[in-house]
């Protein structure tokens, strides 16, 4: 019988006890375990904490160091909801069971790129915003068809780029499919049958950019992926194409984007910037052909809900000796942010 006197330490923002959506997912852990729940940002006043623990559930903050983990006597498992890499090869060579629950975040993350793919074609952000000024503009005879914007456009039958295939690429793949999209993927660390889903076909970057009329970016942030997309990459995409981030904003060189997005021949739909809060004197906050949402696509009350219930179905994988659903491997380690 698993033991139930097992203590583990939750270690996440104060807002997480207090938010009603997710208290069913937390008063789940405290049925079968002994749980300390915390809020620590300082690895001092965590270690207090820490050394007491069986378990750990957190984010991933204040990060796992060696000198942290050997203040932890008792720790036999680690739960996280995202960590670096070097944090992962820290836990690695410790030999403990951790279990990194990410997907939570990945069908919201995909329906956000969808959501920011369709309003940036149909030019509902724009539309919204005349509608509340009271000055939209109404089709009307004679005039039609001339009124019709030309930048608006159906999704339907279009080449669509997607800059890394992991989940959250192959589940934005998924959810073209109905609209019979041609799919490129660039990624190169998924095998080539990875684009079995929805038929996509794997591409060098240069060449994706250069055939898709919509670009996606969902690859992870580390050393190789900074700045993947910069000058070159951007002048390939043609005349009318859309790029849509939901990644990271080091992805793409941001100088570089500005750049093309002054000539006035691209659009973008950004969820991620590089200093969040993003200025009030950014330039993209200026340019007419570029769509912002602030950092929104996977922060929902369902991401986190799935994510929490994750952290404890691993949880009891491990006191029952099973295998983790989400365990950490080495070969997770380059999907990580760096």
């Amino acid at each position: 019988m698993a033991d139930a006197r097992l203590n583990v330490l939750v270690n996440l923002q104060d807002a997480f006890y207090r938010a009603a959506p997710l208290r069913e997912a937390l008063a789940r852990l405290g049925r079968t375990v002994r749980v300390r729940r915390r809020s620590h940002d300082d690895p001092a006043a965590f270690a207090r904490d820490l050394a007491w623990a069986d378990a750990l559930l957190m984010w991933s903050t204040p990060v796992l160091t060696p000198d942290l983990l050997d203040r932890a006597p008792r720790l036999r498992f680690v739960g996280q909801i995202d960590m670096r890499q070097d944090a992962a090869r820290t836990l690695l060579a410790r030999g403990l069971p951790v279990a990194l629950v990410r997907r939570g975040w990945y069908e919201a993350v995909a329906e956000m790129a969808l959501a920011l793919i369709l309003a940036t074609l149909r030019r509902t952000s724009d539309y919204h915003a005349a509608m509340r000024r009271g000055d939209e503009l109404w089709y009307a005879w004679p005039a039609f068809p001339g009124e019709i914007h030309p930048a608006e456009r159906v999704l339907a039958g279009r080449p669509v780029g997607l800059v890394g295939f992991g989940a959250i690429g192959r589940r934005v793949a998924e959810l073209l499919g109905p609209f019979g999209c041609r799919l490129r993927y660039y990624d190169p660390f998924v095998p080539p049958e990875a684009g079995q889903v929805r038929g996509a076909r794997r591409a060098g970057l240069l060449d994706l950019m250069r055939r898709s009329d919509v670009v996606v970016v969902a690859a992870a942030s580390n050393a190789g992926s900074r700045h993947l997309i910069g000058r070159r990459e951007l002048a390939a995409l043609r005349p009318g194409s859309v790029l849509v981030n939901v990644a990271r904003a080091a992805i793409v060189d941001t100088d570089a984007l500005v750049a093309r997005l002054r000539k006035g021949d691209l659009f973008a739909a950004l969820d991620v910037f590089d200093a969040e809060p993003l200025p009030k004197d950014s330039p993209l906050r200026r340019l007419p052909n570029v769509y912002l949402t602030p950092h929104r696509a996977g922060g929902i009350f369902h991401s986190l809900q799935v994510i929490l219930h994750q952290l404890i179905d691993n949880l009891e994988a491990f006191r029952s000796g099973r295998p983790l659903p989400d365990g950490l491997t080495e070969e997770m380690i380059p999907a990580l942010d760096g």
